[in-house]
This record gives C-alpha cells, structure tokens and sequence, in this order.
C-alpha cells in the first residue's frame, strides 16, 4: 500500500482527538473500520505511530516524524486545492463531470444528462472508495460525486468541505440463487441465513461493520465473506456458493432471485456531492433531479418494488 494524503489525515484526526473512539465518531467511521486502516498506514510506514492505552493514544517517535510533516503537507495541499477551485470557478467549464462508485445509478445519470443537453460533454470516473471519489470533486477534477453510506452515517470528509443532497434511500437486500430453499419467500429473517457464507463489494465507509453488528443482533457471526467485484458476487450466489448483499435498485439477473430483509435491519442512502464554489454547483439541483429518477427507473427495473423502500 503506498502512503496517500488521506492516510496522512486519519493520522492527523486521531492524534488531535487523543483516541481512536473520539477520532472514528469525527471521522464518520466505525471505531474497528479505524483501527483497521491503521494498522495498513503503519505497516507502510514501517512501525507503530501511537501507543495505546486504557486513557487514550499517544505518538510514538516515528508518529510525531509523520504528524511534522502531516501538518506541513494537509495546509499545503488544501490550499492549492481552494486555489485551483477558485481558478476554475474563473471561467466557464462545459459538461459534467461525473464520479462514482459501483451501481446502476452512474450509468442512468450518464444517460439522463446526455439526452437532457446532447451538446454537454459527460465524462465519468469510477472508484470503489467513496472517499477517493468526494476527494477529487473536492480538488477540482470531478465536478458532482455519486456514492453512498450505510445507514444515517456521514458522507465522506474532504480538505474541502462538500455539499450533499440525498438522492434516496434503499432498503438493502439479499441475494440468493433461485433454487435457494429460501427464494419462494416474500421476506427473509436476517437470522435464517446463519449457516450462509456471504460475498460483498468492497468499499472503505463502514458498511462491513454495519453488517456484522446486524447479524450480531441477529444471533450469529458470518463464518465467510468475499469480497469481490460485482461480476463475481453475482457468480457465487448463482452457483450457490454464497448469498450476497444488494440495493433495491439491484437490476433483475437470471440465475438468481433478490428478496428484502424482515425489518430492514440495513439501509444505504444515495447521495450527490459537489463543491459549493465550484463552477458546476449552480447545476447541482438539476443533476440532483436527474439522480432521483435514474434512481425511480432503476427500482423499476428492479421489479418495482417500492414497497419496502424506507
């Protein structure tokens, strides 16, 4: 893993709270998704950059060499980012530039837009962390971010901050192979699914920790999960090897059947960002629009079920 400045700020945020606790909450993490990210940070670096203990962390020598040249760095970088906003914001920039994370709303907003205003140049870029993809809207390179959190958690925290509109919300379903003892059902116990192995989409928000708590309340730990591209996590359920996760917005696939959770114990909201200096953020309430309803064509698609959407 090479050192990126996003390390550089979880280092920074978790120095300045004093714990990993206090830094996770201000970092919109969940605490185990934190001590899991540093613990990649120091293994690129070589050592441990903090002493923990019952009161709290404390740096270490090479923790404090970090934090030096973090608090030289982030100012330095965020700077020449507002900058680069500012210049941008100068002269007037065509288009719409796009980023994403995986999912069928990118491709319905790709279309939207297109057809909407056919002289607009639509250029994207895809990234299965959302934080990376409000990065670049934040420094400039993309003008509206399209991701997604679990739950009621935060959006993604930039050097510079971003505004959000929520696009929807959906309730998250599983996916089974449709010869599944369970396919015929309406709805699905999380806890039936106890002896199942599992596979996911990965992504660095803390979805993963949302779904292990559930299971926990639910009575059981998940003995397996993949974690793997889209096109792989669609194979494993349809060969039965594993059950999976997916949005209501999830497109009808042959081989295998989606079906909700009873009580909904997941819930993942769409949400469009963009920089409230940039040259496009007068253009934000139309692209939200234009998010809306490839989110409404996509349920359709999905079989309609807008029953179960919270």
């Amino acid at each position: 893993m090479e050192l990126e400045l996003r390390h550089l700020k979880t280092v920074r945020a978790i120095a300045e709270a004093g714990s990993l606790t206090k830094a996770a909450s201000t970092l919109g993490l969940a605490q185990p998704a934190l001590s899991a990210q540093l613990k990649r940070i120091e293994r690129a670096l070589g050592g441990l950059l903090f002493e923990r203990s019952r009161d709290g962390v404390r740096a270490t020598a090479l923790g404090e060499l970090v934090l030096d040249r973090a608090r030289v760095l982030l100012p330095a970088v965020s700077e020449l980012q507002e900058e680069a906003v500012r210049l941008a914001a100068a002269g007037p920039q065509p288009g719409y530039r796009l980023g994403g994370t995986h999912g069928p709303l990118l491709g319905g907003l790709v279309d939207r837009l297109a057809a909407a205003e056919p002289g607009a140049p639509v250029t994207t870029a895809t990234s299965w962390s959302e934080r990376e993809i409000a990065d670049s809207v934040s420094a400039g390179r993309l003008d509206f971010a399209l991701v997604g959190v679990c739950g009621e958690s935060r959006p993604p925290v930039t050097a510079g901050a971003l505004a959000w509109a929520e696009v929807a919300r959906d309730p998250v379903y599983v996916m089974l192979a449709e010869d599944h003892p369970l396919a015929p059902r309406d709805e699905i116990e999380l806890a039936e699914l106890a002896a199942e192995a599992w596979t996911d989409v990965p992504g660095d928000g803390c979805f993963g920790d949302c779904f292990a708590a559930a299971c926990v309340r639910a009575g059981f730990t998940p003995a397996c999960v993949y974690e793997t591209d889209t096109a792989s996590c669609v194979h494993l359920v349809q060969v039965g090897r594993a059950v999976g996760l997916c949005r209501a917005t999830f497109p009808a696939t042959p081989g295998l059947v989606t079906r909700p959770l009873t009580g909904t114990p997941l819930v993942w909201r769409h949400l469009l960002g963009w920089h409230p200096a940039s040259p496009a953020a007068h253009r934000a309430p139309v692209v939200t629009e234009h998010a809306r309803a490839a989110h409404a064509a996509a349920l359709h698609r999905s079989a309609g079920r807008t029953e179960r959407l919270v």
